[in-house]
């Protein structure tokens, strides 16, 4: 028996977490389910009498499952589905046609929970590494409606269009990122490597230099004695960084900072809001009750911040408010998309609605990328001509004065 830390939300939706010993992940994910606990997360951890070659080994075993090969399955599960072929001969193909591995492992253990009469819903929550809680829910109600194609296909649509945001954001950013790190490269090899050569010069006229070669010898000699620790310090420093992020309270912080990154952060506010609005969209039309839905969507939001907002709207909906109201609390919505929210909660189609404020955001974002090359690439222009002028002034002045005092 292996020791398992789990984390999952209880049937009102508040967030429960603990360890318990099980024979594996899927079996304590199937006692998860049969408490009334829909679990999001099953970690292996070092029990009292446990190796660590057994938990090396584990890890090994338990592959990787890609947003990719969730998304290629929701849409091969409906054109199956709809084309008539029973469940299991479905999973069967897909499994057999599978190129992950860890993917095709995931399958087999679907197959075998649907062999021993669990259903669908309740196989997948045995795999909470590749199924997440708003897929295992949507999939739920499918099954109780009778709809479970139809819901494949909107998962298909919702993931794509999560993809299609990523890529969109992580394309945007690739070129400014290559420059900066290019720039940075450059600046260490001018320091360590370049100008030590000009400073033997210099030094051998032993005359006084200007104040910017002064600032340039400084900077060079700092780079050429310390670079070992800065280059330590920049690993601690990521290191660092990825121990806070790792943490509840770390994620928090750096999730709320993003949003206020000049340029980048309406960006990414954007496109995560677009995700909550496409989330919930899914969930009302889908027929699960707003409070569920809210829930749910604040797990596909992917930043802890904006799921801390969202869960208090669903905290305001529990307690008798409207969606409108709670939004307006939030206040991490324009005045156009609480006025579509108004509209839909008075009209009784608040997911057209949300699907409409989706598809709003989801253009806004597309402007912002294509135009974020040309707001970033100013700044990053005037910084360079501003280390070329510190650098040529350095450099030349002192060779200028050189040249001077010879003529004369």
């Amino acid at each position: 028996m292996a020791h398992f830390a789990y984390t999952g939300r209880n049937a009102q939706g508040g967030l429960t977490e603990g360890t318990l010993e099980s024979a594996s992940a899927a079996a304590l994910a199937d006692h998860l389910v049969t408490l009334g606990v829909t679990p999001i997360r099953i970690d292996p951890v070092q029990g009292p009498q446990e190796g660590a070659l057994a938990q090396l080994a584990r890890l090994r075993e338990r592959g990787q499952v890609g947003h990719v090969d969730i998304l290629m399955f929701s849409r091969q599960m409906y054109t199956l589905l709809k084309a008539g072929v029973p469940i299991m001969r479905a999973l069967a193909g897909l499994q057999e046609s599978c190129s992950n591995r860890a993917f095709a492992a995931v399958i087999r253990d679907l197959r075998e929970s649907l062999d021993s009469g669990r259903e669908l819903s309740q196989a997948m929550a045995r795999q909470p590494r590749a199924f997440s809680p708003f897929y295992i829910s949507m999939v739920r109600v499918g099954e109780s409606t009778g709809r479970l194609e139809e819901i494949f296909i909107s998962l298909f649509h919702h993931l794509e269009f999560q993809q299609f945001m990523r890529n969109q954001v992580k394309s945007a950013l690739r070129y400014p990122s290559f420059v900066v790190g290019v720039m940075a490269l450059a600046l260490v090899i001018i320091n360590i490597f370049v100008i030590p050569q000009f400073t033997k010069v210099f030094k051998s006229l032993k005359a006084e230099l200007p104040f910017m070669t002064k600032v340039i010898i400084a900077s060079s000699d700092f780079f050429v004695a310390w670079w070992p620790v800065m280059l330590l310090a920049m690993v601690g420093a990521v290191v660092g960084f990825r121990l806070m992020v790792a943490s509840k309270e770390g994620r928090f912080a750096w999730d709320r900072f993003k949003l206020r990154i000049p340029i980048a952060g309406s960006i990414v506010n954007k496109a995560t809001l677009a995700r909550f609005a496409r989330g919930l969209a899914l969930g009302l039309k889908s027929g699960v009750p707003a409070v569920q839905a809210l829930t749910l969507t604040a797990q596909v939001v992917e930043n802890d911040y904006l799921a801390k907002k969202i869960e208090d709207m669903r905290l305001g909906v529990e307690r008798g408010e409207s969606i409108l109201r709670t939004a307006i609390a939030a206040k991490i919505f324009t005045p156009v998309v609480l006025q579509m929210v108004m509209v839909g909660e008075e009209s009784g189609a608040l997911d057209d609605m949300m699907e409409e404020v989706g598809d709003m955001y989801q253009r806004e974002v597309e402007y912002e990328l294509k135009n974020l090359s040309a707001q970033i690439e100013p700044i990053l222009i005037v910084f360079l001509g501003v280390i070329v002028l510190i650098l040529a002034l350095g450099v030349f002045l002192p060779m200028w004065d050189l040249g001077r005092a010879m003529i004369k």
